[in-house]
């Protein structure tokens, strides 16, 4: 997949809590998982500085809102409603 190659994530659910979020998503087998988060990260901290501009002076240091790391895992066979319930506690 090229970078310019337009890729569809749909959002199932998701959890926001106060030091990460469980999203539970659909995209395409062939996807890069990690550009994938790297592109959420990226679109959602731009659109949460240009609502929130304090963000921007509560980390000014780091000059980033999320962390350069991340975890995706797959549910495989699992039935999504298992998923949803993990998500969910």
């Amino acid at each position: 997949m090229s970078c310019t190659a337009v890729t569809v994530l749909r959002l199932v659910h998701s959890r926001v809590q106060n030091n990460h979020i469980h999203l539970l998503a659909n995209s395409p087998p062939k996807a890069a998982v990690y550009k994938l988060v790297n592109s959420l990260k990226g679109v959602s901290s731009r659109r949460l500085r240009e609502d929130y501009p304090e963000l921007a002076r509560h980390y000014w240091r780091a000059q980033r809102l999320w962390s350069g790391s991340c975890f995706a895992g797959s549910a495989g066979g699992a039935p999504l409603s298992i998923v949803r319930q993990y998500i969910e506690q």
